[in-house]
């Protein structure tokens, strides 16, 4: 009987987890522009997800800071603070050391195969210029470290980050370099794929690098 009760939560709780998913997304690729206003009914009726769980995810995000809630105006997707986000990378640098050297530490068979995989998607998407679908092979290859590294605090740390990081790629990718991006990735996740945690670390730490860089030449540009 106790489990039967318990059952309707877990399945809220999934909900909430898709919404967010569907949000992120959203949010990252500017389909919600920075600065414009959140309405629930709508979003709930664009992601095709019930309100509740629509509630929840936003209420994550704006713990996290990828949604502002104004005095008189509601709630908002952030705007994207141009010097802040060296700040966002500053500790996004930590938190990524530490989860590709764990997850070279701790990754299953199966998941140094899909890390192989998804790094390797990206580098054809880099060539192919394909900016959606180099997002989408980072997305899946940041799901399987995550997963693999087997440290939920640091992945529910770095998860904002990466949306916010993900967002000022859209908003100012023609300063970008998708080969560059490929590069980097690819050698973390050799690292973490041969279960080297040292060279793991050192990619994710390039990545940083290279990251910082175009942060930089966008200020300055």
């Amino acid at each position: 009987m106790n489990q039967g009760r318990q059952a309707p939560p877990r399945a809220a709780r999934r909900a909430a987890d898709i919404a967010h998913d569907r949000l992120e997304s959203l949010i990252a690729t500017l389909q919600l522009a920075p600065g414009s206003a959140v309405a629930e009914a709508a979003l709930s009726e664009r992601i095709g997800l019930g309100r509740t769980p629509v509630r929840e995810a936003l209420l994550r995000m704006v713990a996290a800071g990828l949604i502002r809630q104004e005095p008189r105006r509601g709630l908002r997707v952030a705007a994207i603070e141009l010097a802040e986000h060296l700040n966002v990378l500053q500790t996004r640098r930590v938190l990524e050391q530490l989860i590709a050297g764990a997850a070279a530490r701790r990754a299953t068979p199966a998941q140094r195969e899909a890390i192989r995989m998804h790094a390797a998607r990206m580098r054809a998407a880099a060539d192919a210029g394909d900016l959606d679908l180099y997002m989408a092979a980072d997305q899946a290859l940041d799901a399987v470290c995550h997963e693999a590294c087997r440290n939920i605090s640091a992945v529910n740390a770095v998860a904002p980050l990466v949306i916010q990081c993900r967002r000022f790629w859209y908003a100012y990718r023609h300063e970008g370099d998708l080969l560059a991006g490929a590069r980097q990735h690819g050698i973390m996740a050799d690292g973490i794929a041969t279960g080297d945690a040292a060279v793991a670390r050192q990619g994710a730490d390039a990545l940083m690098d290279y990251l910082d860089a175009f942060t930089r030449k966008v200020i300055d540009a």
